[in-house]
């Protein structure tokens, strides 16, 4: 019997139409960008320069670092990765129901340097992505990227997210010029959120330059990919709970994703630990940190983090968790991404396991 699966972290990879066409011509050239130099090698380009330490395909194909002479350019990105019907094709392959989608390099938004040139880059890959998903007959849905380098731009740009039919607002758990998630000036921004009924999604990648835990102290690609994930997670949590923005927003759903599991039973408990003996330094906050993320948050899981979930299910925090496929990033499982999930799922109870094939997913996504 075939098992409904939702993949509520999948990607895509932007096609040269996204710059070519989709940006506002006056901010192209500044924008995020694939450049191609006269050795027929790939770059990416932001704000007008070429970052020769960055090959984006390479992190975009499925075997984009299996071989150190094999260099892949961005002709070679699937076309499941940018065209509709193509993406419903890998779906169909891989036994997935529906797909979220978030983007590749315009995770990287946050590093343009210029407000307009952000808002500008946010509008039109919005724009493009909800036209890849008119091409999906119903089955992939997307989240829309917001300039938070600007908290004005960010609120106008969640009513352009929700009239494009978008599901949600992405952006990075690293501070946009240094702003806190908590800001009193990103109130109106939560508050469009909550109020357009969308979810807020908090994704990071590697390869930015917004200061961080990671480029304030390596170089490294090994120790930095180790730490980006995880650590800049755990701070946009303890920005976002700890910092009174659930609480002010009961209504407001929030997902922290590709950083793993393991962080979130030690976090939760020790944010806990701090309301109960330190709780006078945060008088905004009126619940236990635990509570509030029960009953307003999510998390993915990678597959062979399945046995992690009975403490999670202890907890209380079962219908928190979603399973993303990364498809189609270099350290994704292609093919046979839910075959390699079902083996993880299946020494666990069938609710249990149900929750992150669909059921969790669904309620995110808020097709119940």
């Amino acid at each position: 019997m075939t098992k409904r699966v939702i993949d509520a972290d999948g990607h895509i990879c932007e096609p040269p139409a996204l710059w070519n066409d989709y940006v506002e011509k006056r901010y192209r050239a500044d924008t995020i960008r694939v450049e191609r130099d006269a050795d027929g090698r790939d770059w990416m380009s932001i704000n007008g320069t070429i970052r020769r330490n960055l090959r984006p395909a390479a992190a975009c194909v499925p075997w984009g670092m299996d071989d150190p002479d094999k260099v892949p350019t961005w002709d070679d990105i699937l076309p499941g990765s940018y065209d509709g019907g193509a993406r419903i094709g890998v779906l169909d392959e891989e036994g997935i129901e529906r797909a979220l989608l978030f983007p590749s390099l315009y995770l990287l938004a946050g590093d343009i340097e210029d407000s307009a040139v952000a808002a500008a880059a946010c509008h039109a890959y919005n724009e493009w992505i909800a036209d890849m998903c008119r091409d999906g007959r119903g089955r992939l849905s997307a989240v829309g990227i917001v300039p938070l380098q600007s908290a004005e731009a960010a609120r106008r740009e969640v009513a352009h997210i929700a009239r494009l039919g978008l599901k949600g607002v992405c952006f990075r758990p690293e501070r946009y010029r240094g702003l806190p998630l908590y800001d009193e000036s990103l109130k109106p921004f939560w508050e469009a959120v909550a109020g357009d009924g969308l979810f807020a999604a908090v994704h990071g990648s590697f390869g930015a330059l917004m200061p961080s835990f990671a480029t304030g102290r390596y170089d490294n690609l090994f120790f930095s990919h180790m730490i980006c994930h995880p650590f800049e997670q755990m701070a946009a949590c303890l920005d976002i709970v700890a910092g009174g923005v659930l609480e002010r927003h009961p209504r407001l759903r929030i997902a922290f994703l590709e950083s793993g599991l393991g962080w979130l039973e030690y976090w939760l408990d020790r944010l806990d630990g701090h309301f109960e003996s330190m709780g006078q330094h945060v008088p905004w906050l009126k619940r236990r940190p635990s509570e509030l993320f029960r009953e307003q948050c999510f998390i993915s899981i990678e597959s062979d983090e399945a046995h992690r979930l009975p403490r999670l299910a202890e907890m209380g925090l079962e219908q928190c968790i979603l399973w993303g496929a990364d498809y189609p990033h270099y350290d994704c499982t292609y093919p046979g991404a839910v075959k390699d999930l079902e083996e993880h799922l299946a020494p666990l109870p069938a609710g249990l396991a149900n929750g992150v094939r669909w059921r969790t997913a669904e309620r995110f996504l808020g097709l119940v």
